[in-house]
């Protein structure tokens, strides 16, 4: 079997070697840039999120757009698990693999332990207001996929 054929079987949706090794690249890029202090990519904020691998208990870090979460004035930010595919992405199975054991970094900042809490509910319809308000482009990815976004909330430990 060629290699063209391997990657024929992979599930529907699942990015192909080229888009992942793209991928890593692009975060590669934008993780050094959050630690030299440099924290935006297109118009959004952006934190590196260090998770442990569900199945390998391997460090990951992974780029992901943050937003302010101002519902009770503490310090906290919201992320969304988009990915742009039809499953949640790989960073956010590991965060709920192992919540205690997640950090985050923000730009040219040492890393900071934090709790995630995945919203529902009003929780979420409110922060979800916000973050479409922050960045309209959220509202038009999720309309394009069919399942809701999952809305993480990470607050310092």
């Amino acid at each position: 079997m060629t290699q063209n054929q391997q990657a024929d079987k992979r599930r529907p949706g699942t990015p192909g070697a080229f888009s992942r090794w793209f991928q890593q690249k692009a975060n590669g890029r934008m993780i050094r840039k959050v630690r030299q202090g440099k924290g935006t990519m297109m118009g959004m904020n952006v934190l590196i999120l260090n998770t442990t691998g569900r199945r390998s208990g391997k460090p990951r870090e992974t780029p992901v757009a943050w937003f302010a979460d101002g519902s009770d004035g503490s310090d906290a930010w919201l992320v969304v698990a988009s990915g742009g595919g039809s499953q949640h992405p790989d960073w956010h199975a590991n965060l709920m693999a192992h919540p205690d054991k997640a950090s985050i970094e923000l730009a040219g900042r040492e890393p900071l332990p934090v709790t995630p809490h995945r919203l529902a509910g009003a929780d979420r319809d409110r922060a979800w207001r916000d973050i479409t308000a922050a960045n309209p482009r959220m509202a038009k990815y999720q309309s394009k996929s069919d399942r809701e976004y999952p809305v993480i909330r990470l607050t310092p430990r």
